[in-house]
Parts: C-alpha cells; structure tokens; sequence
C-alpha cells in the first residue's frame, strides 16, 4: 500500500519549521558521526607511526649517549677521565644554552611582537 500523500499546502508553518528543525538535526548529527570517523580513522592510522618516531628517537638518544661516553673515554687516555668528562660536559652544556636561548626567541613570537599588537589595538589587519 502507499502512504497517504500529503498536500504540502495542508501543512501549517509550524509543522514546516518543526520538520526543519529535525531534518536539521540528523544532517548535523551525520556530520558529527562523519567528522568523529574521520578521526578515528586518522588517529588509528597514525598510532603506528607515531610508535615508530618515538622508537626512533630512543634509539637516536642512545646513540647519542654513546657517542658521548665514547668521546670521554678517547679524551680520557689524553687528558685523564676528569678533565674528559668536564671537557665534554662544557661542550655539552654551551650547545645546550645556545640551541635553548635561540628556541625561547622563535617561542617569543607566540607572544606577537609590538607591530602586530598596535595593528589589533587599531583594528587592523595583520600582514
């Protein structure tokens, strides 16, 4: 049997706006379900590799270490394995609070610099 067919100039508003507003809902709630799938597809994809890049920068850092501890053993039969380790960890440390002094200037620009910050203040726009 057919459904009954309905004459479309039968229906009041709000039975129009009330159908409008459910045919809204599934739409939006298809989105949210096509949006969260997405998601998890990409997250599952992407947990392999993110296991391997954490993998590899554990091996990288025991490399590294190696590296480290093979230098202050070859610097020890040269100039004892005190002044090695002291040498080495000088190195070390200038390295560090070079790479950590440029890092913490590209990280100010998170803070924006004066140029920008007067451009909001006139409502500007930002180039």
């Amino acid at each position: 049997m057919d459904a009954p067919v309905r004459n479309p100039q039968e229906d009041s508003i709000a039975d129009l706006v009330g159908r409008l507003i459910d045919e809204g809902r599934d739409v939006a709630r298809t989105e949210v379900n096509l949006y969260k799938q997405i998601a998890l597809r990409r997250t599952a994809k992407a947990k392999s590799g993110l296991i391997l890049v954490v993998t590899a920068g554990v091996l990288g850092l025991l490399a590294g270490i190696a590296l480290v501890v093979g230098l202050v053993i070859a610097l020890a039969t040269l100039i004892g394995p005190l002044a090695a380790t002291l040498v080495v960890v000088a190195l070390l440390g200038a390295a560090a609070f070079f790479l950590l002094k440029s890092g913490l200037k590209g990280l100010q620009a998170l803070s924006g610099d004066e140029e920008e910050r007067t451009a909001l203040q006139r409502g500007e726009a930002i180039r």
